[in-house]
C-alpha cells in the first residue's frame, strides 16, 4: 500500500471511530431524560390524584350536609322575598333552588307579585300551582308609586283594600260562582282557586265557547275537585259552529273536534250534501256516542 492509499485509511478510521463515539453518547442521554419526565409524570399524576380525591371527597361531603331526602314536604304561608332557607326547604324547594332565591334577592330581586315565583329556575308547573295559594307578597314590597294619590287615606283603609285585592275574601259553603259569567276577581273568591287556575278557568271557557255543564272543569289539567261544587250554570248559551259552512281548520280550533273528526265532517259533505244531524256521523270511528253528546250543544246545521 503506498503512502496516499495509507492517508485515506487512516482518515476513515478516524471517521469510523468519530461516528461510534457520537452514537454512544447521544444513546447514553435518553434514557436519562426518559427517566426524568417519568419522575415528572408520576409526581404530577400523584399531584392531580390527591386533589381529585380532596375534589371527591368535598363534594361528597357537601352533597350529605344539602341531602333532604325523605324529608316531610309542608304548606305554610310564606313570603319569597322574606323566607328563610328552612321554610324554603320545607315547602320542598331543592337546596339549589333556595340558594338561587338568596342570590336573586343579594342581587336586589324583588318578588312584587306570585307570579314572580314561577321564574324561579327549576319550578315546574305542578310545584308552582301546589305552591301559589300560600304564597304572601307584603306590600312593603310593591312600588312606592302606588302610594301616589292615596296620601289622604288612612292606613287602616288602605291596608285593608290592598288586602282584599291581594288575596280576595272566599266564598262560604252555601255561596256559588256563575261559571260563564264570572272574571277572574269573582272566581279567586272560590275556595282552592288562585290566579293560575282562575285564568285558566276563564281560558277554557273562551276556547269552548262556553260552559254547558260544571264537569267540563275536568278538562283543566290538575282541577281541584273540591273547587267545583261552589260553580253553577245558569242560563248558557254557548257558540255554536256550523258544520255545513266551516272549514277544516276552522273547525279544527274547537277543543272537542281534532283533524280526523274535521276531515270526516269535510267528506260527509262532499259525499252526502249538508249534515242536519250529529247522528248523521255516528257511523264513523272518528265519532263514538260520546264525543256526539260532548259536541252537540256546540253545532248548528
Amino acid at each position: 500500500m503506498n503512502r496516499n492509499d495509507r492517508r485515506v485509511a487512516i482518515a476513515a478510521v478516524c471517521v469510523g471511530v468519530l461516528a461510534l463515539v457520537g452514537i454512544w453518547i447521544g444513546g447514553e442521554n435518553p434514557p436519562t431524560s426518559t427517566q426524568g419526565d417519568e419522575e415528572t409524570i408520576d409526581s404530577s399524576y400523584s399531584r392531580e390524584s390527591r386533589f381529585s380525591r380532596n375534589s371527591r371527597e368535598t363534594k361528597d361531603s357537601s352533597n350529605s350536609y344539602y341531602a333532604v331526602e325523605g324529608r316531610a314536604v309542608e304548606r305554610f304561608p310564606f313570603d319569597p322575598n322574606t323566607a328563610d332557607s328552612t321554610q324554603l326547604l320545607r315547602l320542598g324547594l331543592q337546596p339549589w333552588q333556595v340558594r338561587n332565591i338568596y342570590k336573586y334577592r343579594a342581587k336586589g330581586g324583588i318578588y312584587r307579585q306570585k307570579e314572580d315565583f314561577a321564574k324561579l329556575y327549576g319550578l315546574t308547573v305542578k310545584q308552582y300551582r301546589e305552591l301559589e295559594p300560600y304564597i304572601r307578597i307584603s306590600s312593603d314590597y310593591q312600588p312606592a308609586a302606588m302610594l301616589v294619590g292615596g296620601a289622604r287615606e288612612s292606613r287602616d283603609t288602605r291596608e285593608s283594600r290592598d288586602s282584599s285585592l291581594r288575596y280576595p275574601v272566599k266564598i262560604k259553603e252555601n255561596e256559588h260562582v256563575v261559571l260563564n259569567t264570572a272574571d277572574t276577581t269573582q272566581l279567586r273568591t272560590v275556595p282552592g282557586i288562585g290566579t293560575y287556575y282562575a285564568k285558566e278557568i276563564v281560558r277554557h271557557g273562551q276556547w269552548l265557547g262556553g260552559y254547558v255543564s260544571v264537569d267540563q272543569l275536568d278538562e283543566i289539567e290538575g282541577f281541584p275537585q273540591e273547587s267545583k261544587k261552589y260553580f253553577v250554570i245558569q242560563g248558557a248559551s254557548p257558540k255554536k259552529l256550523n258544520v255545513n259552512k266551516l272549514g277544516l281548520q276552522q273547525l279544527r280550533k274547537h277543543p272537542y273536534i281534532n283533524y280526523y273528526q274535521a276531515k270526516t265532517i269535510l267528506d260527509y259533505r262532499r259525499l252526502h250534501g249538508k249534515i242536519t244531524s250529529l247522528d248523521d256521523l255516528r257511523l264513523s270511528k272518528d265519532f263514538p256516542p260520546e264525543a256526539i253528546r260532548r259536541l252537540e250543544p256546540y253545532v248548528e246545521f
